[in-house]
């Protein structure tokens, strides 16, 4: 991954909201099974690590996880980390709803031609001829 890339995954991951916190029991099974579920719903999460209270540091986590699920590290920050896994579910299911998006865009354009051109039928002109 280039430093482009994690620079913007870190600029998205901002704005988002830990979705798990890791503290006295460190890492269990439950936690890397639904790291991995939420990596294949939203590609790019946030982890707390509770630092007080986890027997191992932010990094060490982070690595552990990031080994666990197949996703890399993009950042660790105090106890916060950032963790990426591209989704091939989410990335198609993305590609179809714009798929969907231009489609109903093109038939809304198509349908107010249509409309305009009908409503242009109706109207009667009338054309004053001079005469000599």
């Amino acid at each position: 991954m280039t430093g482009k890339e994690r620079a913007a995954f870190r600029a998205k991951a901002n704005s988002l909201e830990p979705l798990f916190q890791i503290g006295k029991g460190g890492m269990s099974e439950a936690l890397i099974k639904q790291t991995d579920d939420a990596l294949r719903a939203r590609e790019l999460i946030k982890v707390k690590v509770l630092l007080e209270s986890s027997p191992i540091t932010p990094r060490e986590t982070a690595d552990e996880l990031a080994a666990a699920t197949g996703a890399e590290v993009i950042q660790v920050i105090g106890g916060v980390i950032v963790l990426y896994r591209e989704s091939p579910e989410l990335r198609e299911k993305l590609a179809k709803k714009e798929k969907n998006k231009k489609e109903a865009a093109k038939k809304a354009k198509e349908k107010y031609y249509a409309e305009r051109k009908a409503e242009n039928k109706k109207r009667t002109y009338t054309v004053k001829v001079k005469r000599k």
